[in-house]
């Protein structure tokens, strides 16, 4: 397949733009959905508790946001076509993707050796092969445009070596290298590919990881999300191909 070539940091303008989001009933997705639609996109929301995913997009919509909220589990390879799918009937083609559906695997966290393989399976099916099956149905129609971002939310674990957080751990180093390969391939076309760890934050995943830590003490989601709309629209500061710290990057804002 001949593709032209194009900038490879085109600027990027969320007014009007198709955006998918993967785990965005609840947490960091649904704060990006929710900053999203304020900032004019068009957000569709894939989870797979349907009352919280209601919820969110009736919150968004309450407030004048168009959002559309698809039922699906990112780690069923079946799901893929028809959250692809679907989305793209109800806003057109996607010119975002923010891969954040997460499992931490099984808690509370365990020593590898005390991990199931089952555990770990499932863990890379939601956490490293449901991202790479979304972007690459995603990622070829935004090279034929010539645009487009996906953003991979990744974690200081796929970078420290955290004692019990091993499945969790692989699978957000594979996601971070994953996004490199991708960026290398497709950078030249026009989509920009980022991860990001979104750094601690006062949400259930955390609650669940790290029962005894206070939330009070901890980061909202929303402020975690406005930094990641921040480095969408900032190519120069996000290139393709960048692994990028939230809490970093709302420090260097200030």
């Amino acid at each position: 397949m001949s593709i032209p070539s194009t900038d490879k940091n085109p600027t990027f303008n969320l007014h009007g733009a198709a955006a998918l989001i993967t785990g965005a009933s609840r947490g960091l997705g649904r704060a990006l959905a929710e900053a999203l639609a304020e900032a004019g996109a068009r957000v569709v929301l894939v989870a797979r508790a349907s009352p919280e995913l209601d919820a969110a997009v009736a919150a968004i919509r309450s407030r004048g946001g168009e959002a559309y909220a698809i039922v699906a589990d990112l780690g069923d390879k079946r799901s893929i076509h028809t959250i692809t799918g679907r989305a793209s009937g109800l806003v057109g083609p996607i010119d975002l993707l923010i891969n954040n559906a997460s499992t931490l695997g099984a808690t509370p966290l365990r020593l590898l050796l005390d991990t199931e393989c089952e555990d770990l399976e499932r863990t890379l099916a939601v956490n490293l092969v449901g991202p790479f099956r979304l972007t690459k149905v995603v990622a070829g129609s935004m090279a034929l445009r010539g645009r487009g971002v996906v953003v991979n939310i990744s974690s200081d674990a796929a970078t420290e070596a955290y004692p019990e957080w091993g499945g969790y751990a692989v699978s957000k180093a594979a996601l971070d290298h994953l996004t490199r390969v991708w960026a290398s391939e497709l950078g030249e076309l026009g989509v920009r590919m980022i991860a990001v760890d979104p750094g601690e934050m006062a949400t259930a995943m955390h609650a669940a990881a790290l029962p005894e830590a206070d939330p009070d003490t901890l980061p909202r989601p929303e402020t975690v999300a406005a930094s990641i709309l921040s480095m969408i629209g900032d190519p120069s500061r996000a290139p393709t191909g960048a692994r990028l710290s939230a809490p970093q990057w709302g420090e260097a804002g200030r």
